[in-house]
């Protein structure tokens, strides 16, 4: 059979304003689409895959129109959902013969899962959790002629009815799964961080374990009551992807787990590994502050390591405490203290908009971020995304936008009872006008600039950051703020 694989069109203004996107697009490998794709090309089916960060809406319809797929899988967040519906309704639209059978996957679809349904006549099928056996699974049913009935992880419709089957198992076996189909991406070069994330091109993202154990109320996981915890890849596995992706011609990788950091033998083991093959790329990791330390840290960097992101979140204990992120103050000093003494870049995001925050606490927050003087700090908005605690609880803990274009990080899709959406993007604008307008951190980024990359990624944030004293309302999405 023949799949689309489809990301719908989108153009970074539809996520950031026009002033600051240059310094915060980024243009990620979407891994979890290209391990659905290498699981159905293992087992024998043709794959297309249409990305619409780099093709418009008429270009994806026209390579469906010649590729005549037998099924389309389209992606989707909780802010491209209206886009997932239009593009399905389009292809419907286009009456291609034999119709293909649409389904949906992604965050959005597994978490709100029949809703899909109910939403658009066009969509036929929702994937709700690991895609790399289902959607296999569905191919072979269609192929056969035999309905979804039985399929586990599917909501399907059946003769105008909506069926919700029983929910896949997790893969515990997680080397099992085929390692991404990045060959299906085209150049390479595309796929690219935000500027200053990356120090080689073109970037490879990995992700080495799947699930979590932790419990932050913005944070949606498939095993919502973390029954299974985090499921690790082998070292051994994990490695065998790193050379692969090093004959692929990466330079750098980008390790997109929440934490590397989650087994620290394991982490050891790895970096070790890494540094004992004497493998040439350089890498990104992220990791919880409580669960690193100088000798972990120092391993990293010998391994090529160069920059390690800790969730910091805020400045206020009892704003950790509300997002059980599990983490203290004193454990994120600590861990950014002994970040940089082993020579790693290190990058702290923070939240406004944290249930029971003030706008008090953000000043705090933003105090507390420069006291820590981390190389990149970025802020943002929380948000409830479907399937998270605070989405699920939301009368709990505040209000909502009704709008999912408004569910990037970017705008306040969630305001706490304790402050207003207006308060947030305020603490927002002065949070990077303030860590970023620093005599001693302007001074100290001038003279880390080694090429021209660094140049020009200055450059984009100096852009920004100019917009930010001018503009009242920069984080405004659109081509005009303001």
């Amino acid at each position: 059979m023949k799949c689309a694989l489809i990301i719908p069109a989108w153009v970074p203004e539809e996520i950031f304003s026009s002033k600051v996107a240059g310094s915060q697009i980024n243009y990620w490998q979407p891994i979890g689409t290209l391990y659905v794709a290498a699981a159905i090309m293992k087992a024998g089916h043709e794959v297309r895959f249409l990305n619409g960060a780099f093709m418009t809406h008429a270009e994806i319809l026209k390579e469906v129109s010649l590729f005549r797929p037998d099924i389309v899988g389209i992606y989707s967040t909780t802010f491209g959902w209206k886009k997932a519906v239009f593009t399905a309704s389009e292809i419907r639209g286009k009456a291609l013969q034999p119709l293909p059978f649409i389904t949906v996957g992604g965050p959005y679809p597994i978490a709100v899962q029949d809703k899909c349904l109910i939403d658009s006549p066009d969509i036929d099928a929702v994937v709700t959790g690991e895609g790399e056996i289902t959607m296999v699974e569905i191919m072979d049913n269609l192929s056969r002629g035999k309905s979804l009935e039985g399929v586990e992880g599917v909501v399907f419709r059946k003769n105008g009815e909506i069926i919700k089957n029983p929910p896949r198992p997790l893969i515990t076996d997680v080397d099992s799964v085929p390692f991404p189909a990045r060959e299906l991406l085209g150049d390479a070069m595309n796929y690219i961080p935000p500027p200053a994330t990356y120090k080689r091109k073109p970037v490879a993202v990995m992700i080495t374990a799947r699930g979590c154990n932790r419990r932050c109320i913005f944070c949606f996981q498939i095993d919502k009551e973390r029954k299974l915890g985090v499921r690790f890849r082998s070292v051994e596995n994990v490695v065998e992807e790193i050379e692969l992706c090093i004959k692929q011609g990466y330079r750098e990788i980008k390790f997109l787990d929440d934490t590397l950091a989650a087994d620290y033998d394991r982490a050891m083991l790895i970096a070790k590994e890494i540094k004992r093959r004497k493998l040439n790329f350089t890498w990104f990791a992220s990791a919880c502050v409580h669960q690193v330390d100088a000798p972990l840290l120092k391993a990293f960097k010998e391994a090529g390591c160069w920059a390690i992101l800790f969730g910091a979140e805020s400045g206020v204990q009892k704003n950790l405490n509300a997002i059980r992120k599990g983490i203290t103050i004193e454990q994120t000093q600590k861990a950014v203290k002994a970040a940089k003494a082993a020579g790693l870049t290190v990058y702290t995001p923070f939240l406004f908009g944290i249930p029971g925050q003030t706008y008090e606490d953000g000043l705090k927050t933003i105090e507390f971020a420069c006291e820590l003087n981390p190389d990149i700090a970025n802020f943002h908005a929380l948000t409830p995304f479907p399937g998270t605690e605070l989405y699920d609880n939301i009368e709990k803990y505040g209000t909502m936008s009704v709008d999912l274009t408004d569910y990037t990080y970017q705008g306040a899709a969630f305001v706490p009872y304790t402050m207003t959406r207006e308060e947030i993007a305020q603490l927002r604008q002065i949070a990077f006008k303030k860590f970023y307008s620093r005599p001693a951190y302007i001074l100290k980024k001038v003279l880390a600039l080694r090429n021209i990359n660094d140049v020009k990624a200055y450059a984009k944030g100096a852009r920004s950051l100019f917009w930010m004293w001018v503009k009242n309302d920069v984080f405004r999405r659109g081509e005009n703020p303001g």
